[in-house]
């Protein structure tokens, strides 16, 4: 039996473990890609996924969720944090956008996730109100993207307006999915919340994966994308995900992804020679101080 400094010591790097977890997964769609369009790849993720999570719920005795609104909600997270994300980021990598800047793109889901808790909440409260902080955050935040962006368009038609907007997609969907998530998802067992999830992906995928005429290659590369896809990103990424998303604020969890960008960056320089120039890295950094400028907590008053 763990001791309670042990699991405070794994409540502690579970940030730190999800950002590095997170970012590979930009990664193994490039590795992946090469081998099966990108919804056949995704169907079949998610129904392998569903087999370790049906086997692991069924040894451990796990309890489903009890009402059939929970049910709903789950499966409505499922479909925009796994098919509407998922798939998004996929097809702008197989339409050519690189690793890096697929990442930068989704990196501004922080800044989305502040302004909405900040302007749906009670305006009249000085907490919930968009400071004059934030908007120089939005305004840098932005700036670095386009910056970046910028120098992609026409560089072997890296960022296009397709690309582009796959990329888009995804950061509406996991943005909106980590909102409804957070507002209408109650406490529940990770396990059984993502097989909801998981299979409400599938049912949208699958039709989607029907339609694609690429035939998928069981390579020695495809499989073990495809297996780090579903043992490590899947039961472990998304599974700190839903934990990290119970446990604190919407924006708190959400100014986690802004590390993601220069981790992927740094990896795919590393395994892909995905260059990086200095305008990269000032575009990437810009962003950073925008998205950390938008999520920093206000200093209390001083008395």
């Amino acid at each position: 039996m763990s001791s309670p400094a042990s699991n405070a010591a794994m409540i502690k790097a579970m940030p730190a473990v999800f950002v590095l977890i997170w970012s590979t997964g930009f990664i193994v769609a490039k590795y992946g890609l090469p081998y099966a369009p990108p919804m056949s790849f995704l169907a079949i993720r998610y129904l392998l996924s569903l087999l370790c999570f049906f086997a692991w719920i069924a040894l451990a005795r796990v309890a489903w969720p009890a009402s059939r609104s929970q049910w709903l909600h789950l499966g409505v997270t499922g479909i925009l944090i796994h098919a509407g994300y998922l798939g998004g980021v996929w097809s702008a990598i197989k339409g050519g956008m690189g690793s890096g800047l697929s990442a930068l793109v989704v990196g501004l889901q922080p800044v989305l996730t502040a302004v909405w808790v900040t302007q749906m909440g009670d305006s009249s409260r000085s907490e919930n109100r968009v400071s004059a902080r934030q908007w120089l955050g939005l305004v840098l935040g932005l700036a670095g993207l386009l910056l970046v962006v910028s120098r992609k368009f026409g560089a072997g038609n890296e960022a296009t307006f397709f690309t582009l907007g796959c990329a888009v997609f995804a950061l509406l969907s996991i943005t909106a999915g980590t909102l409804y998530q957070k507002r209408f998802v109650l406490p529940a067992d990770v396990r059984s919340a993502n097989a909801i999830q998981l299979g409400a992906a599938l049912l949208v995928t699958l039709p989607l994966a029907w339609l694609e005429t690429e035939a998928v290659q069981w390579t020695p590369g495809f499989m073990g994308a495809l297996a780090w896809s579903v043992l490590a990103l899947t039961l472990g990424g998304s599974s700190l995900l839903y934990m990290l998303i119970q446990r604190g604020a919407a924006t708190a969890v959400t100014s986690l992804l802004y590390l993601v960008p220069p981790t992927t960056a740094l990896m795919a320089w590393l395994l892909f020679g995905e260059a990086i120039t200095l305008v990269t890295v000032a575009g990437t950094a810009l962003t950073a101080l925008g998205v950390s400028l938008v999520v920093r907590p206000a200093r209390p008053p001083q008395h």
